[in-house]
Formats: structure tokens, sequence, C-alpha cells
């Protein structure tokens, strides 16, 4: 054990005795950390997980605010009736008991306290603690739209028993069961189940075997996450689970613990909430980031670890002052969801509600993959709403259901009906709305399973917002902002310069000035320079190459020069600098040659089509939109037509990609867009 984790783990123990004597219930496995029995027992390593083959790609992660069908808890409990109560008006409670006889002491227990005991089940299984959170199972679907679970080493080698029960519940729902090396507890993870999920700096330190890159390989496989954010933990306890302080409330919000400024972990807090509120969510727009005050005094203030079970919030409450306003926290970050406080003596700050109970995901879930429109956008005639609608119980999608709901200026929601383009996806409009106008909305679903789906989850109360813009503006940017011309063995003629359109409108293009002048330090010139003027649509942009060439009389030295945009209203420059002592002088590229790149948008790999009249070097590199090289490889062929194949890395993030292709004198470049 390290130092710094003694005197909180002390504290807590004493904690602990002083509870558990008050509940006449003296139990060691009750601390959520070790007991000083499970400190001591020999340990046969991990020796109930199996790893396993990943799912079929691609993978979902199904998140805490999908539907789920049931929530698991435990006997001998560590939560009151109360929630039981609660959650079993509405949702089934699945209890795992270790055999009959305690499930007929369950069944008294939920009846007594007024139990609807229709929506209760029972798991046969030998437990040794309630945390289903942090051993219960990760619910994925694969690349076939079968459910599955994720298995991981749970780490508290020294419960076996728990470690066993995510391939309980496999068996119990008849799916598969994977098996994640990587050891990890529930309590230190969330996901936004659009392929973001994160965790404490917990995740190396109990892997110190594996690297950074072997964590995110395996994430990825086995959970389709592509930006896994592993956090300082700033509670500076003994536990090291985000659900202390942090938590995803859907794919585009974050739910994030606050301290008083006079707490001496307060910059830790703070620096946390910036960290989403500059981070792009799944959504495409930066974290919209909640704050519930957590101050940690007595009574304990848990009230990040709730629990989300379809439209309700379960919030742990303990008699503190700051009760009230936690509830006013969740319904402020949680329009039309039921906020339901449970309070319970037994909530510590680093152990409450969302460690003693577990979601189980809806198997047959009715599904729907949204990009959300969000944000100002240029005025249109109408608004196309593309979605995935996928019924994971097989059956089908009545036609005349998949509609866009929308209100304009907070007016009653009228619908407009989608329909089936291809595959899983349904394309519909929004119409009516003008300059200025306030769009909200929301995609609704039904499917012969008698399973609804709207997203966002909950539909009307808390829709999908945006706003148009309707006077003219005139505001580009560039990206980079600075071109940098640099070489690995042969120089980079040309790199992809993006100007983008700032605001929503039309900007009319009427110079890009494409020749070098008199004050510049050395040659260039704009490749694939469209005709004058040109017009860049709402938040669009257009690609252009930039290509250099140095005299030999200036090689050795770090140039500068400026490219101009003008249009109606403005002029905007862009730097280029060049480190001509890295350049190689080559023949500035101008003609072009056939060339097909598909499929475009891509997912997992990119096919480049071209053909060439004689045996050449063919050189294809792709850029991001800094100007960062992601792929670079060099091939011969002989004359004739040919395939190069891009298979794009795992961790490579959605968005638009720069690709540049080159052989013999010749190039042709464009963009292509990664959608995972």
């Amino acid at each position: 054990m390290r130092l710094k984790y003694l005197l909180p783990l002390i504290a807590f123990i004493i904690t602990s005795i002083t509870i558990t004597a008050q509940d006449k219930t003296p139990d060691w496995r009750k601390l959520h950390y070790l007991s000083e029995e499970e400190m001591h027992m020999e340990l046969d390593s991990y020796k109930s997980f199996i790893e396993t083959a990943p799912p079929v790609a691609p993978v979902r992660n199904v998140a805490e605010f999908d539907e789920m069908q049931a929530v698991l808890v435990r006997y001998p409990f560590g939560i009151p009736m109360t929630l039981v109560k609660e959650l079993a008006d509405d949702i089934e409670v699945l209890t795992i008991v270790a055999n009959a006889t305690e499930e007929q002491t369950v069944t008294t227990q939920y009846n007594n306290n007024g139990v609807n005991l229709d929506n209760c089940s029972f798991l046969y299984a030998q437990s040794d603690s309630y945390w289903t959170r942090d051993y219960g199972p990760w619910f994925v679907f694969d690349g076939n739209n079968q459910p599955g679970i994720v298995d991981f080493p749970y780490n508290r080698p020294q419960r076996p028993n728990d470690n066993n029960i995510p391939g309980h519940i496999a068996t119990y729902l008849d799916i598969d069961l994977y098996g994640m090396n990587l050891i990890h507890t529930g309590g230190n993870y969330m996901t936004d189940g659009l392929g973001i999920s994160s965790s404490t700096e917990l995740v190396p330190e109990e892997n110190p075997s594996l690297s950074d890159e072997d964590i995110d390989s395996l994430v990825y496989h086995y959970l389709g996450i592509n930006d896994y954010l592993i956090l300082t933990d700033p509670l500076d306890d003994y536990i090291k689970h985000i659900d202390c302080w942090g938590k995803f409330l859907s794919p585009g919000k974050v739910l994030i613990g606050e301290v008083p400024e006079t707490d001496d972990r307060y910059d830790d807090f703070e620096a946390v909430a910036n960290f989403f509120k500059n981070t792009t969510s799944s959504w495409g727009e930066l974290y919209e980031v909640f704050r519930v005050f957590t101050p940690g005094t007595p009574p304990n203030t848990p009230y990040t670890n709730s629990l989300i079970a379809n439209n309700k919030v379960f919030v742990p409450l303990t008699g503190s002052q700051w009760d009230d306003e936690a509830i006013e926290a969740y319904e402020a970050a949680m329009p039309g969801y039921g906020v339901v406080g449970i309070m319970y003596g037994g909530w510590y700050n680093t152990d409450a509600l969302h460690c003693r109970a577990k979601g189980v995901a809806d198997i047959e879930m009715l599904y729907i993959k949204h990009m959300p429109i969000l944000g100002t956008v240029g005025m249109q005639e109408s608004y196309e709403v593309t979605a995935d609608v996928i019924a994971y119980s097989g059956e089908d999608i009545y036609s005349d259901s998949v509609l866009i709901y929308y209100s304009v200026n907070g007016g009653s929601f009228q619908s407009s009906a989608m329909e089936l383009e291809s595959g899983d996806t349904w394309t519909g409009t929004i119409t009516g709305a003008g300059a200025g106008d306030q769009v909200s909305y929301y995609v609704y679903a039904a499917d012969e399973s008698a399973h609804q789906a709207r997203h966002p989850y909950i539909g009307e109360p808390d829709p999908h917002e945006f706003t148009i813009f309707g006077a003219q503006t005139d505001e580009i940017g560039f990206n980079p902002d600075t071109l940098v011309f640099l070489t690995f063995e042969d120089a980079i003629d040309g790199l992809p310069l993006q100007i983008i359109n700032l605001k929503n409108n039309s900007v009319e293009i009427l110079d890009i000035t494409p020749e070098a002048n008199e004050f510049s330090e050395f040659f260039w010139y704009v490749d694939n320079l469209p005709e004058m003027p040109f017009e860049i649509d709402g938040k669009d942009t257009l690609t252009i190459t930039v290509m250099v060439g140095i005299p030999l009389d200036m090689m050795g030295e770090m140039l500068f020069d400026t490219l101009t945009v003008t249009t109606a209203l403005d002029s905007y420059q862009a730097i280029i600098s060049v480190d001509s002592d890295l350049v190689t002088i080559t023949n500035q590229i101008s003609e072009k040659e056939g060339l097909k790149v598909y499929p475009n948008p891509f997912s997992d790999q990119l096919r480049f089509s071209f053909s060439i009249e004689k045996s050449e070097d063919v050189h294809l590199r792709i850029f991001d939109l800094s100007g960062k090289v992601v792929f670079d490889e060099r091939s011969a062929f002989d004359s004739g037509s040919h395939v190069m194949n891009w298979a794009v890395p795992h961790d490579l993030k959605p968005g638009n990609y720069i690709y540049q292709l080159n052989f013999g004198d010749k190039a042709k470049s464009g963009k292509v867009v990664l959608n995972r």
C-alpha cells in the first residue's frame, strides 16, 4: 500500500466501526476498501477470470442513461428498503441471493415493506459484498447488434465470488460473455454510449504492465471506446473512483462535484470541471457541465453517487443541509426526469447509492443513434435530420412511427415523418423556421416488440435545440492558422489549409492571393484554387493546398510569409512559415491524375484507387486539420490501375482529414470524413 493511502484508510475504518456497531451488525466486509481479513488472504490471483477474444466490431458500450430492464442489488443488503420499493414501482429489481432460503427471506422483507413483488426476480449465486456496481456486468452490443457482457479482473481479488457475477448474469440472460484482461472496477468507470469513457488514474496504477496504448487498445476492441479520458482524481481519498465526484448524465452533459474555495481540493475539482468545459462531447459540442455542492462534511454529501434508471434518477441523501440543493441541481441538469431522494444513514462520501446498485441493460432495447443539430445554424428552407434506428429485439420498426417532433420558439410540438433511406438510416426534415428562430426537437420511434425510444432519451422536456442565424455575416478562420512545411526525407510540397466559415450564412471569397509578391521571402502559390468569387456556406470549409519552393540561396533560413483571403467585408491572413533547412527543392506540383477515394465517410478502412502510365513511386499521406501527418506510406507500382489501403488506427478521433497522393511530379488531394 502506498503511504498516501494510509491515513484516509485508517479514518475510514474507524468511521465504519462506529456505524456498524450502531447497526449491531459488525462485518468487516462492509468496507468498500479491503478488510483486515482480506488484506492478509493468500491469493491465487484472478483465477476466476477468463480472457476471451473481443466482440465483433464495431462495439457499442451501453451507458447508464440508456434503457434498462432491471437494477441489480445483492442480499445481505447495503441499501435501504425505501430504494428497493421506489425501484420496483417502475423497473425489475434483480436480487442476488445464495439459495432458495435467502430468496424466501428477501421475499418476506419485500412483502413487509410494500415492495411490488411482480417486479422482483432473483439470481442464485454466491457473492462476497454488496458493491454490485464495482463487480457487476458491463453491457455491450457487437457489430451484429447482439448483446453481450464484458467481464474484467475485478480489482478486489480477495472477493472471487463477486468476480464471478458477470458470468452468472450472462448465463441468466443467455448472452455472450467476453473477458477483457484489464484490472478494473465499475465505480471507476463511466461511458457515454458513443465511444467516450472516463476513469481516474487508478486504471494505469492498477495495470502497471500495460502502457497507455495497451489500455486504449483493450477498451477500444472490447468496449468500442475511441477516446478514454483518464483524469487525476480530485477527491484525495483512498478509493479513487470517478463516481465519487463525477457522472455522465447524457452524451452532452456531465455532473461534477464542487467544494468550497477554502477546501484544499478546490483547485483540483475546478480543474476537472474546466477540463470537461473545454472538451468536445460525442455530440460535437463542448460538454455542458453541471455542478453539485459536495463538501464532504458530516453528514456526508455523496451526491454524484446517484443511480439513473430510465426516466428517474435516485440521489443519496443523508440529512445534510445541502440535500435540498443537491435535488435542485439534478432537477436543473435533468429536466423531465423524476428526481428521487433516498435518505439513508449508511451512505458515505466514498460509498453510496451508485456503488451498491447496477443497471441491467435492456438487451432488446430500441436504440436511436443521432448526431444532433445544436448551436447556431445558417438559414435554410428546411433542416435535415438523420438517425439510425436499431431494434436490438430483431423485431420490425413501425414505419409510420419514426418521427421528428419539433417546436419553434417554444410553441406546441408538431411531428414530421422520417423515411427509411437505407439499412437502419432514416431521414426527415424540419420546416417552417426562419431567421432568429429557436428550434427544439427530438426523434421518436417504436417497434413491434412494444419498445419505444426517444433521442435525447427524455424527449420533449429536454430536447435538442438550435438557433437560426439570419443576418449576413462575414467571419472566416484558418485551420491550421500557421502552415509549417517540414520534411522527413522529402519535401512536403503542399500542405492542406482549411478556410472555415465560422458563422452560419454564406461567406463570399473574392480572392485568395495565389502568387508570390515582391515582399515574399520565398516562392509559393495556392494549388486547386477554386474559381472566384467562391461561396462557403454556413459552418462549411474550403480546403486548398499551399505549395512552396525555396530558392537555393535562401536555404538554411526560417522564412515567413502571409496568405491573404479577401471577402466582401474584410481580408484575413494565415501565416506560412518554412524551416528551409528541412526542405528539399522539388518541382512544383500542378498537374493532377484521376483518383477515386472510397468509402467517404469511412470508419475502418479507406481505399485509394488510381491509374499511372508508367512505373512510379506512389506516396500517400493523411493529415489531420492541424497539419499533423497521421499516415505516411510510399510504395512502388508498375503502370496500370492500383489500390492503396489505409487501415485506420482505432484511437484516431472522428472528424475531417486531408489526403495527399503523390506519384512522379503529380499529386491529388482532398477531404475525407472519419465517422465511427
